[in-house]
């Protein structure tokens, strides 16, 4: 069983309850780490409706319950789970941090394991997450373009920040068209030659409502509507790396964290995995990133 959380300094604090964040406190807990983990009830993949590209589930598993199996096994092996959100972090003179939460609660610890995620921007559609439940609304090619195969696809962004996306849902549907949310289409030579060049279709007038049904998703336009089996969002990424930053962690241009092959941030002591670091946003790559960062603090701990 893993030790409880009830003496300070703790080995690790772990920020997020998402697939990082309890893979890396099922590798902390079998390691008999002394942590806690920190879940603010916001992870990016409870709105999974299903994964049919996540390993070892040939029928897809949903977000929910892939989250629900998680936890299970980290509470397994003794893995305190605290429904709190972190709203502070310090880094401490004598290298460890302290996390304080929104429910007044101070907890100290030699690492940190921050793994807070992203949440998608979303665009403003009745009942989202029904949409998002039917299939109408999706935010990940690489997840679930296949499920999208010769479907009549939109994928939306602003301006022309949606082209690449389209281009590599070119994969999957010949029928695929470029839209733009709340500003019209303004495409240069270049990013027009791109639409071209991949027999892209396009909308110049801005989307500026929505309305779906079990038989599509309509794009409003000041001219009319356009109607599409499946809507791609691509309107960025919200990153929770704040509380990272603040600490000096070096991010990218989008707030990503950047981190090494161990996991760790610029900053002694400080790991970050799945959604809120730097790279390709995949659960398995996050708790793959999760399981090198508990195990890279289990070893350091060890040579202390």
């Amino acid at each position: 069983m893993a030790m409880t959380h009830e003496r300070e300094p703790l080995d690790c604090i772990v920020i997020g309850g998402g697939p990082a964040g309890l893979t890396g406190a099922i590798y902390l807990a079998r390691f008999r780490r002394s942590f806690v983990v920190f879940d603010s009830g916001a992870s990016r993949a409870s709105i999974i409706p299903r994964t049919h590209n996540h390993p070892g589930y040939p029928e897809g598993i949903s977000g929910g319950e892939l989250l629900e199996r998680l936890r299970a096994q980290a509470t397994r092996y003794g893995a305190p789970l605290l429904n709190e959100e972190v709203t502070a972090l310090d880094r401490l003179s004598d290298g460890g941090f302290e996390a304080r939460t929104a429910g007044g609660r101070s907890v100290r610890a030699r690492t940190v394991l921050y793994a807070a995620g992203a949440m998608d921007v979303e665009a403003q559609v009745p009942d989202l997450a029904g949409a998002i439940a039917s299939g109408r609304i999706r935010y990940c090619p690489i997840c679930d373009g296949f499920e999208a195969c010769e479907r009549r696809i939109a994928v939306m962004g602003t301006g022309t920040s949606a082209i690449g996306e389209a281009i590599f849902l070119r994969t999957y549907s010949e029928d695929v068209t470029v839209l733009s949310h709340r500003v019209a289409l303004d495409a240069g030579a270049e990013e027009m030659e791109r639409i071209l060049d991949h027999h892209l279709g396009w909308e110049e007038a801005p989307v500026i409502g929505f309305a779906w049904d079990d038989r599509g998703i309509e794009a409003i336009t000041p001219g009319g509507r356009r109607r599409f089996d499946t809507l791609y969002v691509a309107l960025g990424l919200k990153v929770r790396s704040q509380l990272a930053i603040s600490l000096g962690a070096e991010a990218g241009q989008n707030g990503s964290l950047l981190i090494d092959d161990h996991a760790r941030t610029g900053i002694p002591g400080l790991y970050a995995a799945g959604d809120v670091a730097d790279g390709l946003d995949q659960i398995s790559i996050g708790m793959g990133e999760a399981a090198k960062a508990a195990t890279d603090i289990h070893n350091r701990l060890r040579e202390r």
